[in-house]
């Protein structure tokens, strides 16, 4: 087994710092520079440290990208004790203790990935207290064996937290639920005096109560950060050639690193093998793969560059890879919850991403289905129909993407500047005579058939299902010919969202009217509807350049630019060498910062922000190699 499993660093002989018996704000903020290499705190989390160091139990909602991690390794250090970090995933676990391994943190994980030899000795070192973190997984975790080893490691050296990460997953209603969650409030029964801190990036207000309640977390302040994404750019447009819109996208994007989600295991499948094709290092990732497929197209996605993977909604939480630069949805998200936590895992390095979405009327058709066949109580249908109802919204909107997002999370903002709808108003039309028109087909053909249907009559088409049907001989036939079919499209997509018709699931996406619908049906009301806009292709971007170049190197002289790309080298060096991948080495903000700072020595290279003291020590001399010989 590597000598990560095991939680001890070759090459390390300066210890950290031993900082239990120090003030709290003074030694987390001195903690944060040797060690992590950040000269400050972001947002609450210098409050949060403390109340969790006092002992007191927290709630901590924050995005990604946000500095989560910090807000429990940091008491985990300076609490007296091992702190137990419970983590979902296996990928997520290894990576967070690679990263504290590299900075002299004495981490270890125990999970299904080691074997009977390792998984003792991680215990041993457990029990002799020479961890200050250790992950696990929930079911290891609330399984009796393991709840008396942890009451055997309080009485001996202490327990000196428990953090919960993505506790969002308690969730039943949520859209990453995992039921072994439920059994965490048994923590807060065995051990009433360590406390705990419960973290995730995406909770609204009924997801946070749920929290609470699941964990038993009534006692436990509440940290709400913003859930704003400045860097995200959101973009959305209608489904009209698919796979030829996402190529136009991804040529804004050549030779980085992104993520495209797809409904369907085939269709995941099938778009990994046309990116090939098209010359795009693409893998496909779900849970109809086998499992070592999975990891091995997981661990090329976290380690090589430009690496797009292809995945369900199986892949990505807590993946740590922050120089993700777009996030690509080809189908519509089941809720917003589930489209915030997607889109978060771009740009978690703060450079410019971008979050892209297609969407059509037969993906609400798809997710409706899905919703009114699951065995799930009625209950919980209907608040996954109106999450779905609030997805669709958010799509169909003519105001600010973020605005829209940062509501739904109870939130207020002035529009961003940063998507597509501010960037680019969309056009409204008074599209009341529109409306009335399909009301009336919908009506005169029994509210038996869906939007393709609907739109053939509308514009007169002599198609064999009009013939059979006899709908040529309407009144509404051809009435509607002066609208395009990307306008009729438009139209019924947002009158399905407005909640004007409603789009039969369980007869094939049958548009039936409404209640609501009446008073525009006999002209009472009036409809403002956005109006289509033509698709345009981006232009391609040179080769690797593209984005992640103008972002990364953006500011930097031809000749910092240089040594930029000699810091990435040395950096894909150092990582190969440690079997990691290279953010875990440096963040490409870190390399910039060398790159215009040209440090000559270690004094000068310790003040620069991601360099503590263990990676100074570790990586110093030959990141000053690179910066001398660049002259």
């Amino acid at each position: 087994m590597p000598d990560r499993a095991f939680g001890h660093t070759p090459g390390m002989n300066r210890p950290i710092p031993s900082p239990r018996a120090a003030a709290p704000t003074t030694t987390a903020l001195r903690l944060l520079r040797e060690i992590f290499g950040h000269e400050s705190f972001r947002g609450a989390q210098a409050e949060i440290i403390e109340h969790v160091v006092a002992g007191g139990d927290a709630l901590v909602l924050m995005p990604t990208g946000g500095g989560k991690s910090a807000c429990f390794q940091i008491p985990a250090l300076l609490r007296a004790g091992t702190a137990v970090v419970v983590s979902p995933l296996i990928a997520l676990m290894q990576d967070q203790v690679d990263a504290l391994l590299l900075l002299g943190v004495r981490a270890a994980f125990l999970n299904s990935s080691l074997d009977a030899a390792a998984a003792r000795a991680v215990t041993r070192r457990l029990l002799a207290g020479e961890l200050d973190l250790l992950y696990v997984a929930p079911e290891r975790l609330v399984i009796e064996p393991f709840l008396a080893l942890l009451e055997q490691v309080d009485g001996a050296h202490g327990l000196a937290l428990f953090a919960i990460d993505e506790a969002h997953c308690v969730s039943q209603w949520g859209h990453d639920f995992r039921p072994e969650y439920l059994a965490l409030s048994i923590l807060h029964e065995r051990f009433p005096r360590v406390p705990r801190i419960a973290l995730t990036a995406t909770a609204d207000a009924v997801t946070r109560a749920e929290i609470v309640a699941k964990l038993g977390l009534a006692e436990a302040r509440e940290f709400v950060s913003s859930f704003d994404r400045p860097n995200i750019r959101y973009l959305v447009a209608p489904k009209d050639s698919p796979r030829e819109q996402l190529q136009d996208f991804l040529a804004g994007h050549a030779g980085e690193a992104g993520i495209v989600y797809c409904l369907s295991r085939r269709k995941v499948d099938e778009t990994a093998a046309w990116l090939r094709a098209q010359g795009i290092a693409a893998l496909p990732y779900h849970a109809g793969m086998d499992a070592e497929a999975r990891r091995a197209n997981q661990a090329r996605f976290q380690r090589e560059e430009g690496v797009v993977i292809v995945a369900t909604i199986a892949f990505g939480m807590g993946i740590d890879k922050p120089d993700v630069r777009f996030v690509a949805h080809l189908d519509l998200p089941k809720s917003l919850e589930g489209y915030y936590q997607e889109t978060g895992r771009a740009g978690r390095d703060g450079e410019p991403a971008e979050a892209w979405l297609a969407y059509g009327l037969a993906d609400v058709v798809l997710l409706k289905g899905w919703i009114d066949q699951s065995e799930a109580p009625e209950a919980q249908k209907r608040v996954e129909a109106i999450k779905l109802d609030a997805m669709l919204g958010y799509c169909e909107a003519v105001r600010c993407r973020r605005v829209i997002l940062l509501e739904y999370f109870g939130e207020h903002a002035a529009p961003c500047g940063n998507c597509d709808t501010c960037l680019e108003p969309p056009e409204t039309w008074d599209a009341t005579t529109a409306a009335r028109m399909l009301f009336s087909a919908a009506l005169r053909t029994g509210e038996r058939f869906g939007a393709g249907h609907l739109i053939d009559v509308l514009r007169g088409k002599d198609t064999d299902k009009v013939r059979q049907h006899g709908h040529q001989l309407l009144p509404t036939f051809g009435v509607g010919a002066g609208h395009d079919e990307a306008t009729w499209r438009a139209v019924v997509r947002q009158l399905v969202a407005l909640g004007l018709l409603h789009a039969d699931s369980s007869r094939y996406g049958a548009l039936a009217l409404t209640d609501a619908a009446r008073p525009v049906l006999r002209d009472e009301a009036t409809l403002e509807l956005r109006r289509p806009r033509p698709r345009r292709a981006r232009p391609a971007r040179r080769g690797r350049s593209g984005r992640k170049a103008a972002a990364a190197t953006s500011g930097l002289a031809p000749a910092d630019t240089q040594l930029f790309e000699s810091l990435r080298a040395l950096r894909t060096e150092l990582a190969g060498a440690a079997k990691v991948p290279p953010y875990v080495i440096f963040h490409d903000a870190t390399l910039r910062e060398i790159a215009l700072a040209k440090p000559a020595s270690e004094e000068q290279l310790r003040t620069i922000p991601g360099i503590g003291a263990a990676k100074l020590e570790r990586y110093g001399d030959a990141v000053l190699r690179v910066v001398n010989l660049s002259g």
